[in-house]
């Protein structure tokens, strides 16, 4: 481990910072550039907007990161040689800010109180919306340049409000006038997700900069300059929000109903026939590409589709070419089409051609039918549209296979859904409105059901218990000389539950829910335990994500444990009244002489783009590349588990931690996921713990609330993005998520813990809860009698979870008192706190 002592700015970060320069300009894109004002020449520039000065890296919460320093859009542009000529207006804008924010703390303790709910949980993740003003825009120049933020986090959900998901009226009148004003304007969306933008279309330049980390305002200069070219395209649909089927009861505090089934963003709109304002798979750039005639191999294990890609502009750039499929529906609905595979093309210059190949396999679109339990291809053709968005594709070629064919015979997972079958308007018509695949010269390639195989999943029996009491170590573990199932066996149901506990000291852990229960990482989210040392059994420590390592910036070391300098609680402070000001101050530690003389060390660490904006690069290799910059802080710093990457599926614009998402479609999810967790781990010691596991698509009582959705949609949709991932580059960790599904706690859930993940996917990592998942400990904090109760350690353990995170003494009564105990609403077996402890020793053994 790395142990800075100086404050100096490390080599390390300076490499680093610059190479997410380098390449965060491939998430970002052009939504709209409608004449010549770009690129832009340094000179007077007039700078508004929110997010000018106050510049937004990245959401807030866990993934949030604790940088040295961020570089925000007045000084990435005044680096770049612009000089800004609205510093009055940023001073005045400045102040509008504060009070507002003083305002709008008052109004949530105020709610709070009426609601009867703890103002800091209440506060949690709330996102003040943008104030109204009145400051006059009196700057003289040709260029204006108006970033527009917007920020969100865990704990709280968008709003379909102004100064939100809308446009306030103040900023709608200060871009429109801005565009009517200034000579060249362009409109910068520092956000991390869709805001409405229809009030404002006029504008003819909008850049979707995003939230880029650490160096945000010097990649806009670059892009602003043409130093660099924007090559993103969206990952999740852009429309009106109330266009979203999703939108129809979400947030529900209770139960959330998934009414739109498979129908998810772009496999919606292009269904029932609406034109969204920006599609999935949208984006411009400083060039335009030519996509030529496509050549098709395809047989019953890979179909490969090889196009050449001209820049056909007058500037080097990328391209991003999708393949999508339409499917034959017979007995089964099916969207109007749906992703099959993206590749990026490298850079081009102009005039420069590139043949780029895109293969998948057709058994992986296989559609789940419940009645059969099974995972089948319908008999008919698959039409393959080649294309550069969602709305912009063509039939390259058909895939016609001649009977049904079952891919994958399953059981049935989740049971309790009762969902009326949702298929948009024109759904059945989808394939008919196309022309395209009349086409007489669309080549169309024969398939055979019977070259296909089935895959039969076999699912896990009870497991028994291990017999063995000769006593071992750790080390003669890791050395060979005895297995793990004898090192196991020889442990007390004490020691095994241990295993299956996160650290924690006392009978609270509160410590941990402010990222401080780590005793060798100042600022680590967690650690496992610390109490079978004598055994020879080291700890593993984890960081949050999922834009960069999220631990303290300057720390101590007392009494051999590392405790961060900073104060952890300083951003929930503003919440709390004076009382518990008072209380808090009182419980504070007084710092011993050896803490007041200990050195401080710094661990400055890098924010990378944000997860929506690195599934906009579409580029796995550049994901990739950011995993390793990642990784090798992980290394340095001490860190074995990096707590991302947060891969649930965009379901609605709404869910206010998309942010750290990647996009509406398992596709792009699963295999930006896998990048970033091969880049991880290519280094020793260092895992990832892809996350949550699964359908933790809203903040609104995150804890308790009762996501229902149908098996088909589930496998199709929710837990295929976790599984492409899986398959693709098998992260050390899974952590499940806190909603319930159709009833269930997910973490509770032995059909999503242990018959999905383990018997139909073959996983071998471990499986860790979420903080405070279970026992009701943070949602009773909110003062809430939830229509569902809390999950349970033991149905944890039950269900296929390894470690109950971040660890309290309750959980640790609660587990062993269901040992072998019918009355527990979880009976566990000794024999199942072996497996989990194995597999907790296991992932040990790999990772020290």
């Amino acid at each position: 481990m790395l142990r800075i002592t100086e404050e100096a700015v490390q080599p390390f970060e300076k490499e680093h910072i610059d190479l997410v320069r380098k390449t965060a300009p491939e998430c970002a894109l052009f939504l709209k550039r409608g004449d010549d004002t770009l690129p832009l020449a340094p000179g007077k520039a007039a700078l508004y907007g929110s997010g000018a000065r106050k510049t937004i890296k990245g959401g807030t919460g866990s993934g949030d990161v604790n940088v040295r320093h961020f570089v925000t859009v007045e000084e990435g542009m005044e680096r770049a040689g612009f000089e800004i000529v609205s510093k009055a207006w940023l001073d005045a804008y400045d102040q509008v800010l504060v009070d507002a924010r003083a305002v709008f703390v008052e109004q949530v303790k105020k709610e709070a109180a009426e609601l009867g709910i703890n103002a800091v949980m209440y506060g949690m993740g709330k996102a003040m919306p943008e104030p109204q003003y009145e400051i006059a825009m009196d700057a003289e120049c040709d260029l204006a340049v108006y970033v527009l933020s917007r920020i969100s986090g865990e704990g709280a959900d968008r709003d379909v409000s102004a100064g939100d998901i809308n446009l306030s009226e103040t900023e709608i009148r200060d871009i429109l006038y801005c565009s009517r004003h200034y000579k060249k304007f362009v409109l910068v969306l520092n956000v991390g997700g869709m805001v409405n933008l229809e009030p404002v279309m006029e504008v003819k330049n909008i850049l979707l900069l995003g939230q880029l980390g650490t160096p945000t305002g010097d990649v806009l200069a670059d892009i602003l300059t043409g130093a660099s070219n924007p090559s993103g395209k969206l990952a999740m649909t852009w429309a009106p929000i109330e266009q979203y089927p999703s939108t129809k009861g979400f947030g529900d505090m209770n139960d959330t109903v998934y009414n739109e089934g498979i129908y998810v963003g772009y496999r919606y709109f292009k269904t029932a026939n609406v034109t969204p304002t920006f599609p999935f798979g949208y984006g411009l750039s400083y060039t335009k590409f030519e996509i030529g005639t496509a050549s098709v191999a395809a047989d019953e294990k890979k179909v490969s589709v090889t196009v050449p890609v001209t820049n056909i502009g007058t500037c080097a750039g990328k391209e991003v070419i999708q393949l999508y499929v339409s499917k034959p529906s017979a007995k089964l609905d099916q969207p109007y089409q749906e992703l099959a595979a993206f590749v990026k093309t490298s850079e081009l210059k102009p005039s420069e051609s590139e043949k780029v190949t895109l293969t998948f396999s057709l058994r992986d679109l296989a559609a789940y039918d419940e009645e059969l339990a099974s995972y089948v291809l319908e008999k008919g053709v698959y039409w393959l549209r080649i294309g550069n968005s969602s709305e912009d594709t063509v039939v390259c070629a058909g895939l016609k296979l001649d009977a049904d064919v079952i891919v994958k015979e399953c059981k049935t997972i989740c049971p309790g859904a009762d969902i009326p079958k949702f298929i948009p308007a024109d759904g059945m018509e989808a394939q008919e409105r196309d022309a395209q695949v009349k086409d007489p010269e669309v080549s169309v390639y024969e398939l055979h059901a019977e070259l296909f195989q089935t895959e039969k999943v076999t699912y896990s029996e009870e497991p028994k218990e291990i017999l063995n009491k000769e006593t071992g170590s750790f080390e003669e573990v890791k050395s060979g000389e005895i297995s793990a199932e004898q090192f196991v066996a020889s442990l007390t149901n004490e020691q095994l539950a241990y295993l299956s506990i996160g650290l924690y000291e006392d009978n609270t852990g509160m410590g941990s829910m402010i990222g401080a229960s780590a005793q060798t990482v100042a600022g680590a989210a967690g650690e496992t335990t610390k109490r079978l040392e004598e055994l020879g059994v080291p700890s593993l420590v984890m960081a949050d994500g999922p834009a960069g390592v999220r631990i303290c910036k300057m720390y101590k070391i007392v009494d051999g444990k590392a405790k961060g300098v900073d104060n952890p609680l300083a951003g929930m402070m503003e919440f709390m009244d004076q009382e518990q000001l008072q209380m808090m101050a009182a419980m504070a530690p007084k710092p011993t002489e050896a803490e007041e003389k200990a050195s401080i060390h710094y661990a400055y660490c890098t924010a990378i783009p944000i997860g929506t904006a690195l599934a906009q690069s579409f580029n796995t290799e550049m994901c990739e590349i950011l995993g390793d910059l990642v990784g090798k802080e992980m290394e340095q710093f001490g860190v074995h588990l990096w707590l991302a990457p947060a891969m649930n599926i965009q379901r609605s614009p709404l869910c206010g931690r998309n942010f750290e998402y990647y996009s509406e479609d398992p596709v792009v999810g699963g295999r930006i996921a896998a990048a970033i967790t091969n880049g991880v781990q290519k280094h020793k010691g260092c895992g990832t713990t892809i996350k949550h596991f699964a359908l933790n698509n809203q903040e609104t009582n995150r804890m308790a609330s009762n996501s229902i959705v149908s098996e088909r949609a589930l496998r199709e949709i929710y837990l295929r993005t976790f599984e492409i991932c899986i398959r693709e580059s098998a992260p050390a960790a899974v952590m499940s998520s806190y909603n319930l599904v159709n009833g269930e706690h997910a973490n509770n859930s032995k059909d999503i813990q242990t018959h999905v993940l383990r018997d139909e996917w073959g996983y071998e990592g471990a499986v860790m809860t979420d903080w405070y998942a279970v026992g009701g400990m943070i949602a009773a904090a909110g003062g809430r009698e939830n229509k569902h109760p809390a999950g349970l350690a033991s149905g944890c353990i039950h269900a296929g979870n390894d470690l109950v995170m971040p660890g309290m003494a309750a959980d640790f009564e609660e587990m062993l008192s269901a040992v072998d105990n019918p009355e527990a609403k979880y009976p566990i077996t000794r024999a199942e706190l072996q497996v989990t402890a194995k597999r907790v020793l296991e992932m040990i053994c790999k990772l020290v």
